[in-house]
Formats: structure tokens, sequence, C-alpha cells
């Protein structure tokens, strides 16, 4: 691939499939350039392979040979994707047959992200505690969205490695008896209640069922978003108290997993739930949760922990980690 070539790179969530048309820009500081972008609904196409048909199909006479896709899942030998939370199978043999590309890979969904974070503007984030600058060191990339994932960047005298994680297949920590009460709710339906469970769009759903059983009430609510617009009206007290035990979980977990893997270059929240509630994540728990780890409140203390636009970080984290796979 020569250095100008374009390539896809595709972030396929649960929800949302976003791709780019991209090339190498040669600028270190954002070695990628994004030509096309489009965001798909998933649940309006068959599988993957038949949106990046109608991708490349758009993209007037442009031959694309090579791609990657940032995806939450394991590759099979067989080409094949075992993954959680997206609604057809993935198969990368599929792809690669179909489009007729020499090369087509797969990175995991937040790898490709911490790739990217190292290139987010200040402009692009918005700091919710921490200095405004930090010494270099291992970043923590985490958001909840159709599931939960993340990744850590840690830089090394070659070149950054990215640690991909099951994360949100770890076990729901709680910290509190109201939270030690809806841990147990939701323990009366499985043996295993992972974080993802609770702190994820789906997770918001789990959040406010266990709580409507609490309070011996029923919810009409139908999808996340819906608890969050009343949550954020003022129009449902009990919405509201959800989106609060939300953030509070949210805070203590991301503190855990700075803890475990020895952040403290940084931590950038980009779920794709995040935006819509930034102002209320501003006025939540969810900074003192964080914080609240005992004799490990000063080191928590010196992270900077930032809100950024998931948007097309996703495409351009898994551009990047291509650029570099191809360097390899």
């Amino acid at each position: 691939m020569t250095a100008t070539q374009p390539f896809i790179a595709a972030d396929v969530g649960g929800t949302h499939v976003r791709i780019g048309l991209v090339r190498a820009s040669g600028n270190p500081a954002h070695p990628v350039d994004v030509v096309r972008y489009r965001k798909y609904v998933c649940a309006e196409y068959p599988g993957l392979v038949e949106i990046l048909e109608d991708f490349i199909a758009s993209l007037e006479g442009c031959t694309v040979r090579e791609g990657a896709i940032a995806c939450a899942g394991y590759a099979l030998e067989d080409g094949s994707i075992i993954t959680v939370n997206l609604p057809w199978q993935v198969s990368l043999k599929e792809i690669r047959q179909r489009l007729g590309l020499a090369d087509f890979r797969l990175v995991n969904d937040f790898e490709a992200v911490a790739h990217a974070a190292a290139y987010v503007d200040a402009s692009e984030v918005l700091r919710l505690t921490g200095p405004a600058t930090v010494a270099p060191g291992p970043m923590l990339v985490v958001g909840p969205g159709t599931g939960l994932g993340a990744a850590v960047w840690i830089p090394t005298a070659a070149r950054p490695v990215v640690l991909a994680t099951e994360a949100g297949q770890a076990a729901l920590t709680v910290g509190n008896d109201l939270e030690i009460a809806l841990l147990r709710e939701m323990l009366k339906q499985r043996t295993h209640v992972s974080v993802e469970f609770a702190l994820s769009g789906p997770g918001l759903m789990n959040v406010h069922a266990a709580l409507s059983a609490l309070h011996g009430t029923t919810s009409d609510y139908r999808a996340p978003d819906e608890i969050t617009a009343a949550a954020l009206a003022g129009t449902d007290a009990q919405a509201r108290e959800s989106l609060d035990v939300f953030c509070g979980l949210l805070g203590s977990t991301v503190g855990n997993m700075a803890l475990l893997y020895g952040v403290h270059g940084g931590i950038y929240l980009a779920g794709g739930i995040l935006p819509q509630i930034r102002e209320f994540l501003l006025q939540s728990s969810f900074v003192e949760r964080f914080l609240d780890k005992g004799p490990m409140r000063a080191a928590l203390e010196r992270i900077p922990v930032k809100l950024v636009e998931h948007g097309q970080l996703g495409v351009i984290g898994a551009a990047s980690w291509y650029l570099d796979q191809r360097k390899a």
C-alpha cells in the first residue's frame, strides 16, 4: 500500500457502524485523514458485509483493496468473530471474498479508540477532574455504549502498546446500601452480574428495572434514551435516581480500573451514552466515587479524567492501528 492510497476503516458497534474512507496523512500529530465518513444503523441491514458494500458503492469509482474494522469480539481461526452485542454474525473471510479485498483485519473496538486517544485535541474534551496536564504514562479509554469497552494505551521507547480488555465482562462491584440492594435484585435472575449489565445503554434499563422492583413499581420505558430524557427533564424521580446510580457506579468502576491497570497518564470516557448526559455527569457523584479509594485518593486526584465525543475516534483508531500493523 502506498502512503496515499485510501483504504476503509470501520467502527462496528451494536447499534451503529461508522465507516470512513481514510488515508495516511504523513503528519505524526494527526496520522489519519478521513476522506469520506458515514454512520449506519445496524438494524437496517442484514449484515456487516451489506453495509460495507453500500459504503464502497457510494465512493464513485474509488478502488478499495484494504481495510480494517474495530469491533468488540474475538476472531477465530476460520475468520468468524465471537461477539456479544452485534445483531448479526461477522466473518472476515466472507467480507474479503464478497468485497474482493486483498487485506482486511480486525482490531478490538476500544483498542482502536485507545490508538486514537493520543491524537484528541483539547477542544474535543471536557475535563471532569484532575490536572490540565500530566506526565506521560499509561492511559485508559473506557466507555458505556451498547456494551462497555475498555483499553489501556501504554507508551514504550519504540511504539505505544495497547492492551485490549474485557473489563465489561468483569463482575460489578457496589459501594453503598442502595447498590447492594440493586445487586441482590439483579442476582435473582443470574449468577454473574457483569459491569456492562449495569454500565451500558441496556445496563441503564437494567438499573431502572431493578429500582422499580425495589420500589414496587413498574417501568414503561422501552429504551435508555427515554430514561435519560425523563431524568434530564425532571419529569420522573425514579428515572433521575436510575441515572444517579448509573453515574455513581461508573465513577467507582473507572476508579477501580485506574488502580488495576496502573493508569496515571489520563482517562478518556468515550462511550456513546455519556455526551448525552454530560451536564448531569458533571453534577453527579461520578467524581467523588472515582476518588473514593481510601489511601489511593491522592494518587487518583493526579489523573485527568476527560469526556470525549466518540464520533470518528473508532474509525481513526482502526485506521491508525492498521497503518501500524502495515509498518510492523
